[in-house]
């Protein structure tokens, strides 16, 4: 009987492989087309690979925890001489005989097969090369150690060089990683790598932030009338999303001596998941009311913590809304993600004394400051500061987001 591969699919932009983390049948097992065979994790989301077809679980050729490339054989299925045709797989078992004929030798060439597919969680298709730069000081020969390591310069930020200059010498370097051998080390997860490098890639621009405080009071009163409760981040996200609707303009990207201007208004917002963030993204949300937001991003904030983000919720943002407020801070400076040039934030709030022309005297508000994070490439201060202004004015009318 004809062999249908079970091969690991593309599970989103830039993801180029990903780790087997549950088995969902077994050698034997009849499965139907489309059935969720296995498992699988990438450094955004947990997803599942199906089957190709029915068939019966002929071989699995990968192991638990174990990282594999996109395009890799994961195991086969014995499936009927249609079920090929319908694929267009009408040689799968031409040249294969079945895993009964192999014997150990059949079974010992599938395992270094596989073992030969096996890669370490990498973070790869990004927009920006992940390649090490800026390090001054550096041999060839210092580089190419590093590149083998899989490490950065600003791995090296806290080691002192001993060569012509402050140059980090080759011997400084193996002493470096002699000490490092002493301490306790852990291994990193895929996500927190990930983010790592996002966030190293994105310090390579000029990056500055501007703030303002923002009254509450009109927020917290709608939201205490309204039936479908939004969080503080939704309403920022909403007054964004508006804001850029007017101008797109400050959302735009400098590639080359050209701002491109977003296509569409996608918003992102953080949400903070085991050993990293990820950034769930409410598409047009120039367009959507806020309360026709509210059950999306709700729904988007559960799935985030899971780790099962779908793929038309990942990537494709123009900026990202963070609350940093939910962990006590009133001011933080977030720094936007490498694609992105803008990233908006509120603190925790606080009753302040505001002053009340009608009342002619000083009353008690809450109050939160507003930060937003930008690219100094695409936005100057002024700028930066007429979208902030524009973006409070809109959190004073809310029944209007």
């Amino acid at each position: 009987m004809p062999q249908i591969p079970i091969i690991m699919p593309q599970l989103g932009e830039a993801i180029a492989e990903a780790t087997v983390v549950a088995f969902h049948i077994k050698v034997g097992d009849q499965v139907a087309v489309d059935q969720d065979v296995i498992e699988v994790e990438t450094n955004k989301a947990t997803m599942n690979v199906s089957s190709p077809c029915t068939g019966k679980v002929a071989r699995l050729l990968v192991s638990l925890n174990e990282s594999y490339p996109v395009g890799a054989v994961l195991g086969y299925l014995e499936a009927t001489e249609e079920e090929a045709r319908r694929l267009g797989l009408e040689q799968c078992g031409a040249g294969q005989k079945g895993a009964s004929e192999q014997g150990a030798a059949g079974e010992t060439e599938s395992s270094d097969t596989a073992s030969r597919r096996k890669v370490q969680p990498t973070v790869r298709g990004l927009p920006v090369p992940a390649h090490a730069a800026g390090a001054s000081y550096m041999s060839p020969r210092m580089k190419a150690r590093m590149e083998e390591l899989g490490l950065h310069a600003a791995d090296l930020a806290g080691l002192a060089g001993s060569g012509s200059a402050g140059r980090v010498t080759i011997q400084d370097f193996e002493k470096f990683l002699e000490q490092l051998e002493k301490n306790k080390m852990t291994e990193a997860s895929s996500m927190r790598v990930a983010v790592a490098d996002a966030m190293r890639r994105s310090w390579t621009r000029p990056l500055a932030t501007v703030a303002l405080p923002c009254n509450l009071e009109a927020i917290l009163a709608h939201r205490k009338s309204s039936a479908v409760k939004a969080g503080p981040a939704l309403y920022l996200l909403r007054a964004l999303a508006m804001s850029l609707g007017e101008n797109s303009a400050p959302a735009g990207r400098l590639i080359g001596s050209h701002i491109v201007h977003p296509p569409s208004i996608d918003i992102g917002f953080a949400v903070e998941a085991e050993e990293g963030v990820l950034v769930p993204v409410l598409r047009n949300a120039d367009r959507r009311r806020l309360s026709e937001l509210v059950g999306r991003y709700n729904e988007l904030v559960k799935l985030a913590r899971q780790r099962r983000l779908p793929n038309d919720a990942t990537g494709g943002s123009i900026a990202t809304v963070t609350n940093f407020g939910t962990f006590g801070l009133t001011w933080a400076t977030p720094i936007p993600l490498p694609e992105q040039t803008l990233v908006l934030g509120v603190g925790a709030g606080k009753k302040v004394p505001y002053w009340l022309d009608s009342k002619q005297q000083f009353v008690a508000v809450m109050e939160a400051n507003l930060t937003l994070s930008f690219d100094h490439r695409v936005l100057d201060g002024g700028a930066a500061g007429r979208l902030l202004a524009r973006v409070a004015a809109l959190l004073q009318t809310p029944e209007k987001l």
